[in-house]
């Protein structure tokens, strides 16, 4: 049986047949061990069919589908006119070797070609890949290489822009920065607290929040220098005057030590960038709220924000979590615990980064296990719903939302939860009659702009305005003052029917007449001029 092989090369798609592999070896390590000489190589793969691309863009748009394992017109076409045609009812006397195994199953499918693919077919295809500008006589040197860089550089810029994902990548970054911020900025206010109380150390255990007492040792500065006209500046600082007037106090009666003006400026300086992190965590968090009401409102609207969050980048993208089933939602976080059960044949967590979610702390101790597997049920419902829906709504994740309280509360009371189908129904009636006002106002936008245009037109001619107006009612009088008549008329001529017939029948006879004089007229006219002729 002959084999060919399909290579793509970046400049065009080439055909090779292999001949005498004998004189090579059929094994994948002969093979490997010949690549290398190209006069042996040679002699067992040629070259028999060449089409270069068209254009830079037709390279990048064949590219795209031969790594999706889509089989072009343009390939097609290609194969078809070089390869030997297979008759009908008899099977091929030839294979062709491809890369792809996707793409050798696709042209299978649809040209009947027998495709392989395999470590022999691999091997000598890294030869051809080695040996191939030595193959194509008018190649320059030099032009495959620039041909192979410009398409990378294409391919990787289209596979960039190009994201199925939504997105989704802002959301993981933004989740991962979060998570650092709140250690960074939970390390530095502990270092702020430890300095400053070399200076106050009552301080510490009046105000317990690192925000506000970073605050707190911005406004004080020196102790020493506490007085009541800090007061106002305390409470609106802490929000109680108690606490500030005993802060106040406690810098009067200070244990701590003195410290120079240049460690002051220092510790304020560092109190400030303390400061600045923590206004940068919120806008920081106001901006992943944002986003996931964007890339995944479902999601984020029955779990939360920083949890879908946290979800999607743990499983990479959006697509990812909507792929997993919901058994392996419930343990997203929790792999290592997982493998260590398994290993120890021990007991395997019940819930890994969904734990974080406010409705298994709400669950009993007995019932966390089920509400974390009914919780990650609904979650892969609505990962998968935010992934592949065209339009983003919070329908789907209230009513999820609203079932999982609902299933809380059968736990707890024992008040019987409605079915999933008759909720499911609700929240498609509900989408589809958000969808029908949508279109219902897209179509009102069009008469205002043109009642506009009709007012300002209006406004120049106002006497012509009201004229108009008052014809419009007279108008519509007349029509219908027309339809009454004409009903009329044919009730009229429906009761008539009857004794009009003999006088239709009387007048058909006339006309019938009429014709035939007519007719007699036009003979003897003709007859007349036959005659006036014979006498000339």
């Amino acid at each position: 049986m002959a084999l060919y092989l399909l290579f793509e090369s970046s400049s065009g798609y080439a055909l090779f047949q292999a001949q005498g592999l004998d004189e090579i070896g059929q094994n994948t390590e002969a093979v490997r061990n010949s690549v290398s000489d190209l006069n042996r190589f040679g002699k067992v793969v040629q070259l028999t069919a060449f089409q270069p691309f068209e254009s830079a863009i037709d390279g990048l748009n064949q590219c795209n589908s031969v790594s999706e394992g889509l089989m072009t017109d343009e390939l097609r076409s290609f194969l078809e006119l070089n390869l030997p045609k297979v008759k009908e009812g008899k099977k091929p006397k030839f294979s062709l070797g491809v890369a792809e195994p996707k793409l050798g199953s696709h042209i299978s499918e649809t040209t009947k070609i027998p495709c392989q693919s395999g470590e022999f077919v691999l091997e000598l295809l890294r030869g051809v890949r080695l040996h191939f500008d030595k193959f194509i006589k008018d190649l320059k040197s030099g032009d495959l290489e620039k041909s192979q860089l410009g398409l990378a550089h294409s391919y990787s810029r289209a596979k960039v822009k190009f994201n199925v994902n939504r997105v989704d990548n802002m959301v993981i970054q933004a989740i991962f920065l979060l998570d650092t911020l709140d250690k960074d900025i939970n390390s530095f206010s502990m270092r702020v607290r430890e300095w400053y109380s070399w200076h106050f150390p009552e301080l510490v255990k009046i105000v317990n929040d690192n925000y506000l007492y970073a605050r707190v040792a911005k406004l004080i500065e020196d102790k020493s220098k506490l007085s009541e006209e800090h007061v106002p500046a305390l409470t609106e600082i802490l929000g109680d005057e108690d606490k500030a007037k005993e802060i106040v106090e406690a810098g009067k009666a200070s244990m701590g030590q003195d410290l120079t003006p240049v460690d002051l400026i220092n510790v304020q300086l560092f109190a400030q960038r303390v400061m600045d992190l923590a206004e940068y965590r919120k806008n920081l968090y106001d901006y992943l709220v944002t986003k996931m009401n964007d890339i995944a409102p479902n999601l984020a609207s029955l779990i939360g924000e920083v949890v879908g969050a946290r979800l999607i980048s743990h499983a990479g993208s959006l697509t990812n979590l909507a792929k997993c089933p919901s058994s392996t939602l419930q343990i997203l976080g929790a792999e290592k615990a997982l493998f260590r059960a398994l290993k120890t044949r021990g007991n395997t967590p019940k819930y890994g980064l969904i734990f974080h979610s406010s409705f298994i702390g709400r669950a009993s101790a007995k019932n966390k296990g089920r509400m974390a597997r009914y919780l990650a049920n609904k979650c892969s419902i609505a990962s998968r719903i935010d992934c592949f829906a065209e339009r983003g709504s919070t329908v789907f994740g209230e009513k999820l939302r609203e079932q999982v309280e609902e299933r809380l509360e059968f736990y707890d009371k024992g008040v019987a939860p409605r079915k999933n189908i008759d909720v499911m129904k609700s929240a498609i009636e509900s989408t589809q009659s958000k969808d029908t006002e949508m279109e219902e106002v897209q179509p009102d936008e069009a008469p205002a702009k043109k009642s506009k245009k009709k007012k300002s037109k209006t406004e120049d001619a106002p006497a012509d305005g009201d004229a108009s107006e008052d014809a419009k009612p007279e108008k519509k009088k007349k029509k219908k003052e027309k339809r009454k008549m004409e009903l009329e008329m044919d009730n009229e001529e429906g009761k008539t029917n009857g004794v009009n017939e003999d006088v239709a029948g009387q007048d058909g006879t006339a006309k019938k007449k009429k014709k035939k004089s007519k007719d007699e007229v036009a003979t003897d006219e003709s007859k007349k001029k036959k005659k006036k002729k014979t006498q000339e």
